[in-house]
């Protein structure tokens, strides 16, 4: 490639990470009315392979779950979790005998660490009208120093976490979600947006690491300039996700595309198509370690992964304290946090 853009290439799924990242997945479900249970009435779920649906009939995936969508327990080990909950609510329970119900905005970050078995399932709130659910799960890669660390988790409660938003003369809106790395905007003259800390042990958790996760959003007509990196060494892709049409540094893409770019120079998004486009900006300084993945857990040898499939027969990393594998919190639970080992209970701010 030329220019700005080193490299661009069609979306496979999940996307491909680019060091320190390992994967990113967006999930766009539209459930219908929620039945009893927060979940979908048995008649509507005729012809589904029920337990392992990822079909889209209807417009909608069940995952593992058989009556509320989602992913019941199941463990991971080794790197971390950053859970984007944009619209729809997402309820977590883990092995730590921690819970939260989020959504709408929030973001989940889940250091899975030494290993966690935890369930995420997606409740339907809505009994006379459907259920949409948008959400981002990115894999981040821990370094070898801290993949043993302790699990725990962090809320990024939605009216915490900075959006900035410009309009141009025509009135079309470009928005950044600044979920991670300090957001410094090239349009006018404003202090940098900063978003809450990442959990304690990431990698992300170092400036100098310069690591970035931005969600964009470019109404058509709408343009938009990212401002450099601050890291040498840093690495920054484009998931473009939604859209008809993007320009990249004046270089047309089509939709579903990867598009890594020179992260030290400022580079500009522009939306020349009807629709509005959606873009995923994930960056970071390299971890540069051996990645050795084998389903659930991420560490750097065979016999690290080795040991995590024994680790996890002979403990569970924990145990399973609640009654089900995918439990749901109840109808008309607000979103809310319990913490491992603490009773308070978190709140989003009002």
């Amino acid at each position: 490639m030329t220019g700005a853009i080193l490299r661009s290439e069609p979306l496979g799924y999940p996307w491909a990470g680019t060091d320190p990242f390992l994967i990113c997945t967006h999930h766009l479900d539209r459930y219908p009315e929620a039945s009893d249970g927060q979940g979908i009435a048995q008649d509507k779920l005729r012809g589904r392979s029920l337990g392992s649906d990822f079909t889209g009939k209807d417009g909608y995936n069940m995952y593992h779950g058989t009556s509320v969508p989602g992913f019941p327990a199941h463990p991971h080990r080794g790197f971390e979790t950053v859970t984007i909950a944009l619209t729809g609510l997402i309820d977590h329970t883990d092995s730590m005998g921690s819970m939260a119900r989020y959504g709408d905005g929030d973001v989940q970050w889940l250091t899975t660490g030494q290993g966690v078995l935890h369930c995420e399932m997606f409740p339907l709130r809505n009994a006379h009208e459907g259920n949409p659910l948008d959400f981002y799960q990115i894999w981040l890669n821990l370094p070898a120093d801290r993949k043993m660390t302790e699990p725990a988790f962090k809320m990024l409660w939605a009216s915490d976490i900075p959006l900035y938003r410009v309009q141009n003369a025509e009135g079309a809106i470009a928005q950044v979600k600044v979920i991670s790395g300090a957001y410094d905007p090239q349009e006018e003259s404003q202090p940098a947006l900063t978003p809450p800390a990442p959990a304690p042990d990431s990698w992300a958790s170092d400036p100098e690491k310069d690591v970035a996760i931005w969600e964009i959003t470019l109404e058509s007509g709408a343009s938009l300039t990212l401002p450099p990196a601050t890291g040498k060494g840093t690495r920054r892709t484009l998931y473009f996700h939604t859209g008809d049409r993007l320009a990249v540094a004046g270089q047309h893409q089509p939709t579903r595309r990867l598009i890594e770019v020179i992260a030290q120079m400022p580079v500009t998004l522009s939306n020349g198509g009807v629709e509005t486009a959606r873009i995923m900006l994930l960056q970071g300084v390299p971890i540069n370690e051996p990645i050795v993945a084998h389903g659930p857990f991420v560490m750097n040898t065979h016999e690290q992964i080795h040991q995590a499939m024994r680790d996890f027969r002979d403990t569970r990393f924990g145990g399973w304290p609640w009654s089900s594998n995918g439990p749901v919190h109840q109808p008309g639970q607000g979103r809310f946090a319990r913490y491992p080992g603490r009773t308070e209970i978190d709140l989003p701010p009002s």
